[in-house]
């Protein structure tokens, strides 16, 4: 028997100018930058996480930086928009927010019962705000916006995809995902107990041309295990059922392993442990560039190809 998945770990993306992806993240929409790394497979290349005060699993958005990359092109075979979870009363406060900045945001509008707006990140990836009821998660209250305002951590994602189906049996037959319901012939939702952070909403063909990943595109998804021995537990299930899986890898803050779903989305299964203050103080998580053991020897030579970086939690931002 698969021990359960627990929702999503974090949901990563490629941007292109560095700064300008943490001014967004922190100044804009009040995370936390909780880790300011490398990206283990292009070390001249930042890797940020925010988050809550912790960067708490589900709470988690990541970015791959690449200086001067054109914008990619939203389409079938992507995650198109990342779920963000504000209290219910929150939404006003949030559009007259965004408009301030000059961020165009869509009508509210209304889904499974709940209000979301809708808005990009300056690279042009497709963000939500959902308007949820009961989210036990607190916001960090360290940047400009009020703690009774603060983004409580990822609501859920939606796949963009030819055909649900192949996806569908994945979800509910290997990461323990179940049907919870549906809009007529275009939207189907997966939860694990319907709580904030779990949400999968398969949509059909919304918009219908293949995908460009670049600049404003999500890498992938990853979900949330407890354990490196139920994470192994899901390899195994993953390898019995055919689908070509990787090694367990070290990412230093999580262990992963990394997987094609069939629309061709990467999946991801990460620990919750051993988290962000493995190598940094709480308080002053996020304010040193992090490296892995392997390439500390070469911090300078690293640094120097890196663009410094600002982060001022309450300067207003520009574009």
């Amino acid at each position: 028997m698969i021990q359960p998945i627990s929702g999503i770990h974090h949901i990563t993306a490629i941007a292109s100018d560095p700064q300008r992806n943490v001014d967004f993240y922190t100044r804009v929409l009040g995370l936390r930058l909780v880790k300011k790394t490398i990206n283990f497979d292009a070390p001249d290349v930042y890797h940020f996480y925010f988050g809550d005060e912790r960067g708490s699993p589900g709470t988690i958005l990541t970015f791959f930086p690449f200086s001067g990359a054109s914008k990619g092109k939203r389409g079938m075979g992507e995650l198109t928009f990342t779920a963000l979870s504000i209290p219910k009363e929150s939404i006003p406060f949030w559009r007259k927010r965004l408009k301030g900045f000059g961020i165009p945001v869509s009508d509210t509008l209304q889904r499974f019962g709940e209000e979301v707006i809708r808005f990009t990140d300056p690279d042009g990836m497709g963000i939500e705000l959902l308007a949820v009821t009961q989210d036990a998660r607190t916001g960090w209250a360290g940047a400009s916006v009020p703690e009774e305002h603060a983004i409580r951590g990822i609501a859920g994602a939606t796949l963009n995809l030819r055909d649900p189906e192949p996806t569908a049996a994945l979800l509910t037959q290997v990461l323990n995902y179940r049907f919870e319901q549906a809009l007529p012939g275009k939207r189907f939702r997966y939860g694990i107990e319907g709580k904030p952070g779990e949400a999968i909403d398969l949509v059909v063909q919304d918009p219908p041309d293949r995908s460009i990943q670049s600049a404003g595109s999500v890498h992938h998804i990853a979900f949330r295990t407890a354990t490196m021995e139920q994470q192994v537990e899901i390899q195994r299930h993953l390898q019995n059922q055919g689908v070509p899986v990787t090694e367990v890898k070290d990412r230093s803050y999580f262990k992963s392993i990394y997987f094609r779903e069939p629309g061709g989305l990467l999946f991801e299964v990460a620990t919750d442990s051993p988290g962000f203050a493995i190598d940094e103080p709480l308080e002053s998580l996020g304010t040193r560039l992090m490296l892995p053991d392997w390439v500390a020897p070469q911090r300078e030579q690293i640094e120097s190809k890196l663009k410094p970086i600002r982060v001022n939690y309450q300067e207003p931002w520009t574009n």
